[in-house]
């Protein structure tokens, strides 16, 4: 199709042809016809004009020559503006200044004839980062290429998915502008934690791996140089260091206890830089035990024996040394040793030199007559003085002449028998262990399986009955199981730094071996024996917290009636907010509250207080918080955009251009013409209608014969007179 016309208005006009014959007949056609007027055109017939023009008008109607004309209307140009709304873009003014620029931009576009401005914005990514590309790959899903005048990014600059190549991205050829919401290329230091173990061994440490790393315009920075690095763990003084900048450094952090560890590292500021916000990591280090180390010292053979035996020998992580004493150890006989049943007692070994290598002490059903000398029972009160765990575990012997409680022992024991072990001592009879106030509370007993059956309150345990426990004349520290008449059954107490816990019966083997129901005997003694190594998650009064999805839940557990109240969150900038808990079960109450701030957070209320750190919910985003075109930089000028800081100048203008033209300038953006229209209808006109060629050529015919005719006859006269 051939234009004949492009005007401004609604339409075009062209000719084209709708030839009745194939082209190669009609091409056949043309050379016989000029192969047929060529000989009266050598010989100059008078006729031969017209016979040619005849010729001429006959291929031509056989061609078909048509006037086509197309109406159109005339389609908007589409401008993409990119508003990044990641995590960066909260630093600061910066999300401030790019709403006012995006209104005013929209506004702009208002003003431009055949031109519409869609805003796409770019929220924060599932897979981390700034996907700007990615967004705008999606948005230009619904726009015509050859529609498109521009993209415009409002951004800091900060984006993760930037093309290779201009090939390579989604623009098609349309120009990228890139509007920052700074003042100009800014500085940043960033603190990246590069390894960092889930869990260390108590009594260990374990090695964190860091590296700060420094951001921004050549002559702002100073590669190699040192920076002040701040360690904390816990609440304990902080640990201030000099390091190295772009450089992985390792951190030794001590496990001194059993549960999590809060370690937060904090890189002093650099100056200048624009946000303090990735100075700071934090990282949770789960302490653990390697292996608990029990030492089982029993009197004579008795079937709660072997359920303490099953018991811990059925945890691999438990190293269990057991005694049954059957002999003094100053006796002295000619019995050869490889007649023996059993080898001598190391007394010495245990209760002098290694004794504070064990985790855990137990005292089954022990009296004493005479097999442990005083000074090694005063050594493990000492121990437990000191920060040992001592379970004692008592039966008749205990109300007897060779009662512990008649030894140095006793300084930490926490009961003694009624009448000094006189008669009522030992009660005998059938009854079902329940729980108290305080045990319905305390994380030891509370919610063991059948302590209240169908989850009903105050209704009576499941468990099967005991027969036989130790009466005394009162206790001290706190007791967590009881009689139906009132009598403590399983006392639990704090001594100097250490733990004691005492259970006043030895019929717990029932429970283990399923009398009459049986019941929680092995969860039960878990319970007691790590609430005495001081785990973490068997604390009376604790505070908790954890961060998931940037919400904190806190708990709070309390041996008091109500553990409803209001607890002190400080956020890692310093921030104070005050947070209610609702009870939740007895001794139990929680709250929430929004943390997605990236740090150590403390929770405290007056008494307890607990550590929690939050990950950046983005850590490739919080990585590096600049504003900068350094990475936009090559496509824009690749595509013939544009960069324009609003710090400095100002929302710049829009500018349509010409495509081919210059798309950017100081102060402005340019949107690209693209001229794109749909065509509306099409009419269609014959030049050479049936109707008015076959006259002509028919016309034509006759013309070229009468003057061939003509011709003729005047040759034939002329012949005649000669």
């Amino acid at each position: 199709m051939t234009p004949l016309a492009t005007p401004l208005g609604q339409g075009i006009a062209a000719l084209a042809f709708e030839p009745a014959l194939p082209l190669w007949l009609l091409v056949l056609l043309c050379l016989l016809a000029l192969a047929a007027v060529t000989p009266a055109v050598l010989r100059r017939a008078r006729g031969w004009p017209w016979r040619l023009l005849a010729l001429v008008v006959l291929m031509g109607w056989l061609a078909g020559p048509r006037l086509v004309r197309e109406t159109w209307r005339n389609l908007p140009d589409i401008g993409v503006m990119l508003v990044d709304k990641s995590a960066s873009m909260q630093v600061g003014g910066r999300a401030a200044l790019a709403a006012a620029a995006a209104a005013r931009l929209a506004e702009e576009a208002q003003r431009i004839p055949g031109f519409s401005l869609r805003a796409v914005t770019v929220p924060d990514s599932p897979e981390g980062g700034t996907r700007l590309f990615g967004a705008l790959d999606r948005a230009l899903a619904e726009v015509p290429r050859g529609r498109l005048a521009g993209v415009i990014a409002l951004t800091d600059g900060e984006v993760d998915d930037v093309p290779a190549s201009l090939a390579k991205s989604p623009l098609g050829g349309a120009p990228l502008s890139v509007v920052i919401p700074a003042r100009g290329e800014e500085t940043d230091r960033s603190l990246r934690l590069l390894s960092a173990p889930g869990y260390g061994i108590v009594g260990q440490d374990v090695a964190l791996e860091a590296e700060i790393e420094d951001y921004g315009p050549p002559g702002a920075i100073h590669p190699g140089g040192m920076a002040p690095l701040t360690v904390r763990r816990d609440g304990a003084p902080p640990l201030t260091l000099s390091v190295p900048v772009g450089k992985p450094i390792r951190i030794p952090v001590p496990i001194t206890h059993a549960g999590p560890t809060v370690v937060a590292l904090n890189a002093g500021q650099l100056g200048g830089e624009v946000s303090t916000l990735n100075n700071s990591a934090a990282v949770t280090i789960n302490g653990v035990r390697q292996r608990l180390r029990v030492l089982l010292v029993s009197g004579e053979p008795n079937p709660g024996v072997r359920a303490w035996r099953r018991l811990l020998k059925s945890d691999p992580a438990v190293d269990l040394v057991h005694f049954t004493i059957l002999r003094p150890p100053d006796k002295e006989d000619n019995t050869p040793l490889n007649d023996l049943a059993l080898i001598a007692f190391p007394a010495h070994e245990l209760f002098v030199d290694k004794l504070d290598r064990f985790d855990l002490i137990i005292f089954d059903q022990f009296q004493d007559d005479g097999l442990l000398p005083p000074l090694y029972l005063g050594n493990i009160a000492d121990y437990v003085q000191n920060g040992g765990a001592l379970l004692v575990t008592a039966g008749p012997e205990f109300a007897g002449a060779d009662s512990l409680a008649g030894t140095p022992l006793a300084a930490v024991l926490p009961a003694r028998p009624a009448n000094d072990g006189g008669p009522g001592s030992v009660v005998v009879g059938r009854f079902v262990p329940e729980l108290t106030g305080i045990g319905e509370r305390h994380p030891v007993t509370a919610g063991l399986p059948g302590s209240t059956p169908g989850d009903a309150p105050g209704s009576m345990p499941s468990w099967g009955p005991w027969y036989r426990y130790d009466a005394t004349d009162g206790v001290e520290g706190q007791v967590l199981m009881r009689t139906p008449s009132g009598a403590p059954l399983l006392v639990l107490n704090e001594v100097g730094k250490g733990r004691v816990a005492m259970m006043l019966s030895d019929q717990q083997w029932l429970w283990a071996r399923g009398h009459d129901g049986g019941g929680p005997q092995a969860e039960l003694m878990r319970r007691v024996a790590h609430w005495l190594m001081k785990e973490p998650a068997l604390e009376a009064n604790a505070l908790a917290a954890g961060i998931a999805n940037g919400r904190m839940t806190i708990e709070r557990r309390t041996l008091a009636a109500d553990a409803a109240g209001k607890v002190t969150v400080t956020a890692p900038d310093g921030t104070r907010t005050e947070v209610e808990l609702t009870t939740t079960g007895p001794g139990r109450a929680s709250g929430q509250m929004p943390a997605s701030l990236p740090g150590v957070w403390r929770v405290g209320d007056g008494k307890e207080q607990a550590f929690v750190a939050a990950g950046a919910a983005d850590p490739l985003e919080m990585a590096d918080l600049r504003a900068t075109a350094s990475l936009l930089a090559p496509l824009v000028r690749a595509s013939g955009g544009g960069i324009d800081w609003l710090g400095a100048g100002g929302v710049p203008a829009l500018r349509p251009v010409e495509r081919g033209e210059t798309a950017a300038g100081r102060g402005w953006i340019g949107v690209v013409r693209n001229h794109a229209h749909l065509v509306t209808g099409i009419t269609s006109v014959p030049l050479l209608p049936s109707w008015a060629a076959l006259p002509l050529l028919i016309g034509l015919m006759i013309l070229a014969w009468q003057r061939e005719g003509a011709e003729s006859r005047s040759y034939r006269n002329r012949n005649e007179v000669g």
